[in-house]
């Protein structure tokens, strides 16, 4: 256990603490299930995650920071940039490259499957933040391989990155209610709480945005920004998953390797709508 790894579970670990308080004291959306059978089957499919993450993950990209150093690869090694600039545009990189493989979960069916495991959590908070099949975990690892040594980011900018992916990702799962003012502001530079409780909407065209990570300007560019859904109005989850067995950690985990369900459509087979009366017609104002 080297003193970067505990230092950076540490870190997390507060700040997990300090989001799982924070959103109990001042909660954005009034959660529908209980909390102790949510969290019992968050914590046991994110501790797979994180297994995954150790053992294929974390090895692959010490391997292609590896290559990527020796062979001098890279987008920017040639460009004679200074440190900071490379640091700069490398950390963005790696977000937007990221940005492309949220979308890609969510566009291509096989990799859907995996990631519906992430989205089918009834309630929306600090406690999904790592909740993946330990399966797209797994096939994460062959992306970061790919992201790295096309990047050819040193090993500074990449610890530097993944601590603000992780933080990012705690931070905008948690269902903490910051004051709307506070949150537009954020939501300039950040990806916040009420922007990613969007994209876990139960409304498909909801679910299919707000795909960024850490900086919320790649759904900008690429008009995949919605922020014009009042939070009171989200139901979060999958349609086709609404039961409290569907959440269990045996059967979500089983689920992608079963015959898939209709998405989009609820048992009773009606589709989650929204009517476009309940929002403004202001596609990038944030809303309560």
């Amino acid at each position: 256990m080297t003193a970067e790894w505990l230092t950076t579970v540490l870190i997390l670990g507060g700040v997990f603490v300090f989001l799982f308080c924070l959103e109990r004291w001042i909660p954005l959306r009034k959660p529908r299930h209980g909390l102790a059978r949510r969290l019992f089957a968050n914590l046991a499919i994110s501790a797979l995650a994180l297994v995954a993450a150790a053992v294929l993950v974390d090895p692959a990209g010490i391997r292609a920071l590896e290559f990527a150093s020796d062979r001098g690869v890279g987008l920017l090694r040639w460009a004679g940039l200074s440190p900071i600039a490379e640091f700069m545009i490398d950390f963005a990189l790696l977000d937007l490259t990221f940005y492309y493989w949220h979308l890609a979960n969510h566009k291509l069916a096989f990799l859907w499957r995996f990631h519906n495991v992430h989205h089918i959590d009834p309630d929306l908070d600090v406690s999904t933040s790592f909740r993946f099949h330990f399966a797209e975990v797994a096939m994460s690892a062959g992306f970061r391989i790919i992201q790295i040594a096309a990047l050819g980011v040193s090993p500074v900018t990449f610890a530097t990155y993944e601590l603000a992916f992780q933080i990012g990702t705690l931070f905008h799962h948690s269902n903490v209610r910051l004051p709307l003012m506070v949150e537009r502001f954020l939501g300039l530079v950040l990806v916040t709480p009420r922007m990613h409780g969007i994209h876990h909407s139960e409304v498909r065209r909801e679910n299919n945005s707000n795909f960024s990570v850490v900086f919320p300007w790649w759904d900008r560019i690429h008009r995949t920004l919605r922020l014009n859904v009042p939070q009171s109005l989200i139901v979060i989850g999958i349609p086709a998953y609404p039961g409290a067995t569907d959440n269990e950690p045996g059967r979500a985990l089983l689920m992608p390797v079963r015959r898939q369900r209709d998405y989009w459509r609820r048992p009773d087979g009606t589709s989650a709508e929204r009517d476009p009366r309940e929002t403004t017609a202001h596609r990038f104002r944030m809303q309560a």
